[in-house]
C-alpha cells in the first residue's frame, strides 16, 4: 500500500491493540455492591450509595449492553473500564461484559436501596 495508508493501517491497529489490552485489564475485576457503596475489586469507588440521585433501566436509555445507567448528585473524575463501567460527570453507566440477569439484579437492589428500602 502508499504510505499514507501504510500509517494509517498501523495507527488502526496499534489502537485496535490499546483497546483490547484495556478491555483485557478491565474484566479481569468485577463491580462490588455494598450497602454504603459500588466500587471495584481493585479499591476504585465508583460511586457511594447515598450520592445517587436516579437510576435508568429504561430501553431507550444511553446505557451499556445488559446494563443501566446511575445519576449522582454530585460529579465525579472522569474513568472508564472497557466493558464493565464508566462514569462522565454525574452519570454513571455500569454493564458491558456483565451478565444480563445479574445487571438486573444490581439494579434492582440499588432501587431499593435509593428509596430507602431494606434489600433481602
Amino acid at each position: 500500500p502508499s504510505p499514507g495508508w501504510l500509517v494509517f493501517l498501523l495507527v488502526v491497529g496499534a489502537a485496535s491493540l490499546w483497546c483490547g489490552m484495556r478491555l483485557w485489564q478491565a474484566t479481569a475485576h468485577t463491580i462490588e455492591l455494598t450497602t454504603t457503596e459500588l466500587r471495584c475489586t481493585d479499591g476504585t469507588l465508583i460511586a457511594r450509595v447515598e450520592e445517587l440521585a436516579h437510576i435508568d433501566r429504561g430501553f431507550f436509555a444511553f446505557k451499556p449492553s445488559n446494563g443501566f445507567v446511575l445519576r449522582s448528585k454530585t460529579p465525579a473524575a472522569r474513568a472508564w473500564y472497557p466493558g464493565l463501567w464508566w462514569r462522565m460527570g454525574r452519570r454513571i453507566g455500569v454493564g458491558g461484559v456483565t451478565p444480563g440477569q445479574q445487571g438486573k439484579a444490581m439494579s434492582e437492589i440499588l432501587a431499593a436501596m435509593m428509596s430507602g428500602l431494606e434489600p433481602q
